[in-house]
């Protein structure tokens, strides 16, 4: 894949901004002085190079660790990773973290009352093929309450960090499903302002991705930069 000599700036309300007053946790690491703007230049284009070490069998499947299999709702999450033009991006690495089928992480700083479950560590990698996609087996993470405000509640969500091509390509989000009812409570979600933009951080159920009698699918592709890309998401 030849080096793009630029990305395009994303749309204005894409992305949510530094601070939301809403999201409690932005009040303390906003900046407090207006970002200085830098045109692109290779450093940001065409780096880091990581190397793509081989992984280990069986890391893009949560459902199983510890010799155990985890507890809860199977699911399949499949996409692709593409460019600004649509092209796919091959070779991205993805890693995804999120809560058991309780809504609790395998964190020792996540004290929510909630079961652990001894087969689900709740952390996958995968890097994407030639044409930009990527495949995890898990199980259908649980809400649960955070604490930014009387009775809130996370909605069911995944998150993901990707490493495109280069620094501008550099990616960390979350990714909801559809029908979630705290979606509208959420300020995390909300804090996109774009509705369209929003709307690109909740996956699509699908039935061709679905195995049948074992795990539901989901489909959710990525966009880095540019116009329609993915927003991020703390």
């Amino acid at each position: 894949m030849n080096p793009p000599v630029g990305y395009r700036r994303e749309t204005r309300g894409a992305h949510p901004p530094y601070e939301h007053p809403a999201y409690a946790g932005t009040h303390k690491r906003t900046p407090r002085h207006a970002p200085v703007r830098l045109e692109h230049t290779l450093s940001e284009i065409t780096g880091p190079h990581f190397p793509r070490e081989r992984l280990a069998s069986g890391e893009n499947d949560l459902t199983h660790f510890d010799g155990g299999e985890a507890l809860g709702e199977r699911i399949i999450v499949t996409g692709r990773v593409l460019d600004e033009d649509g092209s796919a991006i091959p070779h991205t690495a993805i890693e995804i973290w999120q809560a058991n089928a309780a809504g609790r992480y395998a964190h020792a700083e996540d004290v929510h009352k909630a079961p652990l479950d001894p087969h689900f560590e709740g952390i996958g990698k995968v890097v994407t093929d030639e044409q930009g996609m990527y495949r995890f087996m898990t199980v259908k993470p649980g809400a649960y309450p955070w604490r930014n405000h009387h009775n809130a509640w996370r909605p069911n969500h995944i998150h993901f960090s990707l490493f495109g091509p280069s620094f501008a390509t550099r990616l960390i989000t979350q990714m909801y499903f559809p029908g979630d009812p705290l979606l509208a409570l959420d300020p995390i979600f909300n804090s996109v302002p774009d509705r369209s933009a929003r709307e690109r951080l909740i996956a699509t159920f699908d039935i061709e991705v679905t195995v049948p009698e074992y795990a539901l699918g989901y489909r959710f592709d990525f966009v880095l930069r540019g116009r329609n890309s993915t927003p991020t998401a703390g």
